[in-house]
């Protein structure tokens, strides 16, 4: 059994029109839910083994503010094709991970998180920035996970929903 957290970046601004999508840093409202989620982690003895984020300045941040707050050891390990991922791109990257790690946090983007979310656990849940979904995969190794494969919903955490 391995264990899947996901999570989709904070807020981001959009103040400065001149930035590429990619580049676009996050609000203050997203740096304060990044942090909330890693305290989040923390304190549900949900701190990941290892962490997966999107190239985007908007994702690696909500990765670092999570990590920092969760208090994470390890490296963030920066994946570009996780920049607006489909499911089966999350799956590719997910299925390299060294087995060694049970417990496994994304940081990426929507529509892709949401639609991989609905497709692991087989239904439809909303998931707006700096959402947290804890998902139990029924495998024993990472390269076994498939589009396939469906996982049970053991959590899910909203940033207005929780205090």
């Amino acid at each position: 059994m391995k264990t899947l957290l996901l999570l989709r970046h904070g807020k981001s601004s959009w103040t400065d029109t001149s930035l590429a999508d990619h580049d676009r840093p996050l609000k203050k409202r997203g740096r304060e839910a990044a942090k909330r989620m890693g305290r989040l982690i923390r304190e549900l003895n949900l701190v990941p083994d290892h962490i997966l984020t999107s190239s985007a300045a908007r994702a690696t941040a909500t990765a670092q503010l999570a990590a920092t707050e969760a208090k994470f050891d390890g490296a963030v390990e920066v994946v570009p094709v996780l920049y607006h991922a489909d499911p089966s791109a999350f799956v590719a990257i997910v299925s390299r991970v060294p087995n060694q790690f049970e417990r496994v946090l994304v940081v990426g983007h929507n529509p892709g998180l949401e639609d991989w979310l609905d497709r692991l656990i087989g239904h439809v849940e909303t998931f707006p920035t700096a959402a947290l979904a804890q998902i139990e995969l029924p495998v024993d190794s990472w390269l076994d996970l498939s589009t396939d494969t469906r996982g049970a919903l053991q959590g899910l955490w909203r940033p207005k929903e929780i205090a």
